[in-house]
């Protein structure tokens, strides 16, 4: 308990799955946390039910002008953030043939350009405040080949190299950058999958099942934590050990 303790937190793609889970995880361990994302509904829901140390914000990853705002609010009600973690994404499951340009930019907007804009905006609050952590979400498939995969696995390739370059930047500053790779996770975001597809999915997996989001939340709990302040730029994949 209480290894954020201190720490102030902006989560996107909040109100649900993995987002939600690692919301609750980190003000069970002491953080001030303003959940980001479009779904009012789910996330005004999360934030009441987390108490007075949560707050909900409507945000779109994808538009620079609420990153502004988010982090205004945030500095307003908790103080600068020292923890990003850059949740939100987008599933884009379409072959090469058949992407259209329109799907494809859907995706980085959300899955690239969200990440970029978010390390931008709260870089300046967090060199305030003498450092922090920022997590990038990307994903397996941002370190192997899936097929009907281009636009997503395109956009969790940038999300790495994004990471890495922001790592070197930002070392000599105490702000610490890093990616989690999840692998097949329990969450809405494979409401699309048949039960066929999904037993092919986990019988690919080593493990033989599919990951809880808290599961991943832990693993984000340590990169925002003071344990990992020798980490930057690392690749830590949650992933049943599909990426061995």
């Amino acid at each position: 308990m209480n290894r954020l303790d201190g720490k102030i937190v902006i989560i996107s793609g909040a109100a649900r799955g993995q987002g939600a889970a690692e919301a609750a995880l980190f003000v069970a361990e002491g953080a001030k946390v303003v959940l980001a994302d479009v779904r009012d509904d789910l996330g005004h829901k999360l934030a009441s039910a987390l108490g007075q140390s949560a707050l909900y914000v409507h945000h779109d990853v994808s538009d620079e002008k609420s990153w502004a705002k988010i982090v205004r609010v945030t500095e307003r009600s908790f103080g600068p953030a020292s923890v990003l973690v850059n949740n939100a994404g987008v599933a884009n499951v379409r072959a090469l043939v058949d992407e259209t340009v329109e799907g494809y930019m859907k995706t980085v907007a959300v899955n690239q350009l969200g990440v970029f804009l978010g390390m931008r905006e709260v870089v300046p609050g967090m060199r305030r405040a003498g450092g922090g952590s920022i997590v990038n979400i990307s994903s397996t498939g941002g370190i192997r080949g899936y097929v009907n995969n281009t636009a997503y696995g395109a956009t969790k390739w940038a999300v790495r190299g994004m990471t890495k370059t922001a790592a070197l930047e930002l070392a000599m500053e105490n702000i610490c950058v890093n990616t989690i790779l999840p692998g097949l996770v329990d969450t809405p975001i494979l409401g699309f999958a048949d039960e066929q597809t999904m037993k092919a999915w986990t019988s690919e997996t080593p493990m033989g099942r599919a990951a809880q989001p808290v599961e991943i939340a832990r693993a984000a709990l340590f990169l925002a934590s003071d344990e990992s302040s020798y980490m930057t730029g690392a690749d830590v994949t949650v992933d049943g050990g599909v990426a061995i």
